[in-house]
């Protein structure tokens, strides 16, 4: 009988501490729902103490996903359990997650404690959070560098105090998968109470073996796994989810487990986290790159075309990749469009189907041939949409390399009696140009971090994708615009990171302190 596989979801924790990779609530509420028809077993929603919007963020996450448990993060403060259990207190499947660090050099330098102290702290954390909540999972931070006979002393102990999970984190991504396997291997035959808590593994992925390592630990008898969408996270990131449950299901006789994760759901989750945070998957990414399933060897491709298996190990359809051989334009109707829709996995309520086809006869107006790629832009550049303070009105740009660039850019301000606000600006180039103009609507200048433009699908008609980063002070604001007009999608990416900044800065505005 395979053995049960529980996948932990950090991409709403870790993965979004990752440089660029901020959200805002809207964004976060949508991909843990995305989690959950993707049907990871935990979600990791936040760090409640970290900041209000965090707070805020986890406990909107906590009141919406029915079909997982929710986690929240602590340290082993008693501050930080109080706040977690008021984030999570309204989940249908609350977990509160302490952690702790038990390795020389954290305790030494980090936490400037002694063993003892750490040993006695962990103790009394994990009973003071277990008065709050049955489900408690404690983490030994930068356990591949600590020292085992300590490590196995802090698990033994949590876990007399009702930890009912306990996480073996490669904080640093410093092991390799034999040695991992070994410590895992060890902790199960040296904690005596073992029997008692699952046994979780959270791995980074600093010298590029975070999913070797996960792998190797669940072969030993780790039960829980802790990845993210597309490996995101600090530093060189997390295990990828997709890597690691595609392993498990390609290779059942190796692995003997089972995970319940819905692996169609794989691509949209990957494609919904870069559209949200701007950050592209690398063309050659195991499993949801764009050339995971692409041959250009003219022995490769015969060999496809003859039987499949022979240079594809997985199929396309497995992670949500089908064939469409329905082609929609200008003159598809409703049920086409509708029948599209389910087949790629959304399911609309009658309101929002009728406003994703108004957009969709927009689009068709434009494009001969409306593509899947087009489809899911459209959908999930709503789904996360902020409320509109500016709303593009139009824009004129004059260019070329004998003139210098200027734009007019008008801007609808939506306060109550829609003030038309239109300014000029000249710059080093038309985008260049088209920002400054829009920074004088806002009345503020913001620094561009970065700026990026990609084409959605192929053709002369493909639809552009702008993103953009633009900093104020010490925060940093992602935008995201689309449309058949490269300038067109700049502007409105630029549009849209302002219009995050005001929303987020009312949320911290309402949110108590």
């Amino acid at each position: 009988m395979s053995r049960r596989i529980y996948i932990f979801d950090t991409t709403l924790r870790d993965g979004e501490q990752s440089p660029g990779c901020s959200m805002n609530l809207q964004e976060k509420i949508e991909v843990a729902r995305q989690l959950e028809r993707m049907k990871v077993d935990i979600i990791e929603a936040g760090f409640a103490i970290s900041s209000p919007g965090d707070f805020q963020s986890v406990k909107a996450i906590a009141e919406t996903i029915k079909d997982c448990t929710v986690a929240s993060l602590s340290r082993a403060l008693p501050q930080d359990i109080d706040r977690s259990w008021e984030a999570i207190k309204n989940a249908v499947s609350p977990r509160i997650h302490v952690f702790l660090a038990t390795s020389p050099i954290h305790m030494k330098y980090k936490l400037r404690m002694t063993p003892d102290e750490v040993l006695e702290r962990a103790k009394s954390m994990v009973a003071y959070a277990k008065k709050y909540c049955s489900d408690i999972e404690f983490s030994a931070e930068d356990a591949t560098r600590s020292e085992p006979e300590f490590l196995y002393k802090v698990f033994e102990v949590v876990i007399n105090e009702g930890a009912t999970v306990i996480n073996v984190p490669d904080t640093v991504g410093y092991t390799t998968p034999d040695e991992f396997y070994e410590l895992i291997k060890n902790i199960k035959e040296n904690v005596s109470n073992s029997d008692k808590a699952q046994i979780a593994v959270h791995c980074h992925n600093d010298l590029g073996m975070a999913v070797a390592n996960t792998l190797a630990a669940a072969r030993a008898g780790a039960t829980q796994l802790e990845c993210t969408i597309n490996g995101i996270g600090e530093r060189a990131g997390n295990a990828a989810v997709e890597e690691v449950v595609m392993a498990i299901k390609t290779r059942p006789y190796l692995y003997n487990m089972d995970v319940r994760l819905d692996t169609t759901q794989i691509s949209r989750s990957s494609k919904l986290i870069s559209s949200i945070t701007g950050v592209p998957v690398q063309p050659n990414k195991a499993i949801v790159g764009a050339n995971a399933f692409a041959h250009e060897s003219g022995i490769h491709q015969h060999g496809v075309l003859a039987e499949k298996s022979t240079y594809e190990i997985i199929t396309p359809e497995s992670i949500g990749l089908g064939k469409n051989n329905m082609v929609l334009g200008k003159h598809s109707g409703r049920h086409a469009f509708e029948d599209r829709l389910k087949t790629l996995g959304y399911n609309l309520n009658k309101d929002e189907l009728d406003e994703a086809f108004n957009k969709f006869k927009i689009l068709a107006d434009k494009k001969k041939v409306v593509q899947d790629a087009d489809l899911e832009v459209l959908l999930q550049h709503k789904a996360v949409q902020v409320p509109e303070i500016y709303k593009l009105d139009r824009f004129v740009i004059n260019t070329g390399n004998t003139i210098t660039a200027t734009a007019s850019v008008r801007l609808i301000k939506q306060n109550g009696d829609d003030q038309v606000i239109e300014e000029v600006s000249t710059g080093d180039g038309p985008i260049d140009a088209a920002f400054k103009a829009i920074d004088k609507i806002a009345g503020v200048t913001f620094t561009l971090e970065d700026y990026t433009l990609r084409s959605v699908t192929e053709g002369q008609d493909a639809q552009g994708e702008a993103y953009v980063k633009i900093r104020l002070g010490s925060r940093l604001y992602t935008g995201k615009g689309v449309s058949t007009d490269v300038f067109e999608a700049s502007v409105l990416s630029y549009v849209n990171a302002i219009n995050k900044m005001i929303y987020e800065e009312k949320l911290e505005e309402v949110i108590p302190q």
